[in-house]
């Protein structure tokens, strides 16, 4: 690692032991919401989420003997409860895990699948693409739900718990009930039109036909009920039990409300689909920055090569003496040039040839990285360049524009006492998912197949996130593990927020490694970000701000985004110690808790 990164990073050790900690608490119900910090330092383990009951359920693993894995699992299970229309059972992710006993990086591809009927004519109906909205509160966009699989992948592997253990903090917080904040009443008044469609979905979540009020306990006895039956019979009871059969049912049937008009398209989900689910042990993609190695998830998820070759791109600035504006130009432009590459390469593999190798070379990163001007902005959209054949300053084929991601999904952040990290993202995709309640079974299913392209993006180019038997949809998901020259963490963090998560991992590792902030800072520092379109987005704290006026004289045009991304994130400090660190603000904000909070 070189000098100047280490005693950056030194410092900013030194400084978060002084920051204002907080300790696990019970996760509450009746009233009273479990309070939550953004920042806590500590021993023996930590969890950042964006909820304090979910990263309470993993402090429990954690003081009982658990590992990071373990804990992971638990908090998952939490947050299905807690943030049901970010996660849950009924959807997939991506899970990245650090050994500290063999210092290395594994990773699980836990992504939904689309049905082994699908082609690329999944959502075309007359020969014309769906809406989005359409497809969405359907049962076209559902697939093979991949968290339960995850979760018994990395419990096998590297686990310590059985699942059924790992579940009973999930289970009481269902049963006994959580205290609704105006975040989750908010997010149910969003999706109050599209839940009433669905009167098993409106009798669990408009409670007596009215949105929850916030301060009242949310019970979901039915998903109580569901994960002890997951903890007795394990999860292959979703793929191949009552449970599967419930779930094919209500995906081929949608029970849609007669009165309400909607068309509810039924899927095509079949018992083979869901027995024929595997969550994917892969090898994490892996680039050097600043000396630093920067570990992430491969595809299907583009989150890992596209945060790296941006990285890469910004290799040769030197970010921590840039001004503001200058650092936020070449930040903006080196997402553009790797958004650009990642809608023409990347897909699912099984199905697509994707580069990943090439993507991530220094070699093709400082090919593209010379397109970057000090004193103009390319144009959206940027062609794409071709990783196999790189040439300085080329193009190859022709641009397309960056296809509409859900803005939801959550992300979990731990740490144990033995040194092992876990970096983990889940989802259901939209906020609210489908907005389809199994029946019966207390949580709503996914709509990831609309991550897919209902048609190419770019007639003339070849598009690889096109659906097809089986695959799995593009993702932007990007939990991320950086290693320290002896292989040893210093730093783990993703996000929610579709394709927004890539820039808000970008921008956090810059802000954190190059710009000195603190890491609770460096996530709560307003955001903007570029996915190869006319108008980057900028937060309030930056539209409008002298550094948006410096960017706008050279071309920079911009659109106002209230909020991007919910980052959460761990950090390794010096005796053992740990830092987590979560949203001051964002999503109501998020909960850092440690098992024992430094003096």
């Amino acid at each position: 690692m070189r000098r100047s990164v280490a005693r950056k990073l030194l410092v900013l050790a030194v400084s978060a032991a002084v920051v204002s900690v907080g300790a696990a608490a019970p996760p509450a119900a009746g009233g009273t919401a479990a309070e939550k910090t953004p920042v806590a330092v500590g021993y023996g383990g930590a969890v950042a989420s964006v909820d304090a009951d979910a990263s309470a359920a993993g402090i429990e693993i954690l003081r009982k003997g658990g590992n990071a894995v373990d804990a992971a699992v638990a908090t998952a299970a939490a947050l299905g409860v807690t943030e049901p229309y970010s996660a849950g059972i009924g959807g997939g992710g991506y899970f990245v895990y650090y050994d500290a006993k063999s210092r290395t990086v594994r990773t699980i591809d836990g992504r939904e699948t689309a049905p082994l009927t699908a082609d690329a004519n999944l959502f075309l109906e007359n020969g014309k693409p769906l809406a989005f909205a359409d497809a969405v509160s359907s049962g076209l966009g559902v697939g093979t739900p991949g968290t339960p699989a995850t979760w018994a992948t990395a419990l096998d592997r590297w686990g310590s718990r059985k699942l059924g253990t790992l579940l009973k903090p999930a289970e009481r917080l269902a049963r006994d009930g959580f205290t609704v904040d105006a975040t989750f009443r908010s997010q149910t008044a969003a999706n109050e039109t599209r839940f009433r469609y669905f009167p098993d979905t409106t009798e669990l979540f408009l409670p007596g036909g009215q949105l929850p009020a916030v301060g009242s306990t949310f019970k979901n006895p039915d998903l109580a009920r569901t994960y002890a039956e997951l903890g007795r019979k394990g999860v292959g009871t979703l793929y191949r039990g009552d449970l599967a059969e419930d779930i094919v049912d209500t995906v081929n049937k949608p029970p849609v409300d007669p009165a309400s008009g909607w068309n509810a398209r039924p899927g095509e989900l079949s018992a083979k689909d869901l027995a024929a689910y595997r969550a994917k042990l892969q090898a994490p993609t892996r680039t050097t920055y600043r000396g630093l190695g920067v570990y992430s998830i491969a595809p299907s998820s583009s989150g890992g090569t596209t945060v790296g070759e941006a990285l890469n791109i910004l290799e040769r600035t030197d970010l921590s003496k840039a001004s503001q504006a200058q650092y936020l130009h070449r930040y903006i432009e080196a997402s553009r040039i790797a958004f650009a590459d990642r809608g023409r390469w990347v897909g699912d593999p099984a199905f697509e040839d994707v580069p990943a190798g090439e993507l991530l070379s220094q070699r093709y990163a400082d090919s593209r990285e010379c397109l970057i001007k000090d004193d103009a902005v390319l144009t959206s959209p940027v062609a794409p360049g071709d990783p196999r054949n790189p040439a300085a300053c080329a193009t190859a084929g022709t641009a397309a524009p960056t296809t509409y991601e859900g803005d939801s999904t959550t992300h979990l952040t731990v740490a144990d006492k033995w040194g092992n990290v876990v970096a983990y993202t889940l989802t259901i995709e939209q906020t609210g998912g489908s907005g389809i309640t199994v029946p019966g079974r207390g949580f709503i299913l996914n709509n990831e197949l609309t991550d897919f392209s209902f048609a190419p993006a770019n007639p003339a180019v070849h598009d690889p996130n096109l659906p097809g038997p089986g695959k799995r949809p593009r993702s932007s998901i990007a939990p991320t593990i950086v290693l320290d020259r002896h292989n040893q963490p210093v730093v783990a963090l993703g996000s929610p927020g579709g394709a927004t998560i890539i820039t808000t991992v970008l921008q956090t590792l810059t802000q954190f490694l190059d710009r000195g902030l603190p890491l609770v800072d460096a996530i709560a520092a307003p955001r903007a970000s570029q996915r190869n379109a006319a108008q980057t987005e900028l937060e309030p704290g930056l539209y409008g701000s002298g550094s948006a006026a410096e960017l706008a004289a050279i071309g920079h045009s911009f659109r106002l985004n209230p909020e991007i991304g919910a980052a959460t994130a761990v950090q390794r400090l010096p005796g053992g110690k740990w830092l987590a660190a979560a949203e001051t603000v964002r999503r109501g904000g998020g909960s850092a808790q440690v098992v024992l909070p430094a003096s």
